[in-house]
């Protein structure tokens, strides 16, 4: 059974603006973005990405990307409401026909119209696409996450 809890990372210098009322969860203020994200996927036993703008899209193709370098093989989930996806999931399977993406790099993204198909489509994961390089940092080590931190 998958526990969710919720935590938000958010820029100090974005809190006015995106913390308007009452937050669920703990809230922890880093430098920036990069930071940001790092926090979120070393904390992460998945990734869900709700229907939102150019940042949701942005962090969403980072860790998509991310599990095809192999720097985290956790599952990254749409949470589809009305179809919100449907044009992004068609682009993707495009890229795929075109040879842009590997048909087996498509299986990282799981989709539902539901929160609660998803969970359980999360939970019955397995990652099962050949990653680009073996295992990758990058930065993370310089950011004082080491890899395994991240990973699975």
């Amino acid at each position: 059974m998958m526990v969710v809890a919720m935590s938000l990372v958010i820029p100090k210098t974005l809190m006015p603006r995106e913390l308007t009322g009452e937050t669920v969860g703990e809230v922890k203020a880093v430098a920036d973005m990069h930071q940001r994200k790092a926090e979120m996927a070393k904390h992460s036993d998945a990734f869900i990405a709700l229907p939102g703008g150019y940042g949701t899209l942005e962090e969403l193709l980072e860790v998509i990307t991310w599990a095809q370098l192999g720097i985290h093989d956790k599952p990254v989930g749409l949470l589809n409401v009305d179809g919100y996806y449907n044009s992004l999931l068609s682009f993707i399977d495009k890229a795929v026909e075109e040879g842009f993406i590997s048909p087996n790099a498509r299986q990282i993204i799981v989709s539902a119209p539901t929160a609660k198909e998803l969970v359980k489509k999360l939970e019955e994961y397995v990652p099962c696409h050949e990653r680009v390089a073996s295992k990758l940092s990058w930065e993370m080590e310089q950011l004082g996450y080491k890899t395994y931190d991240i990973s699975r």
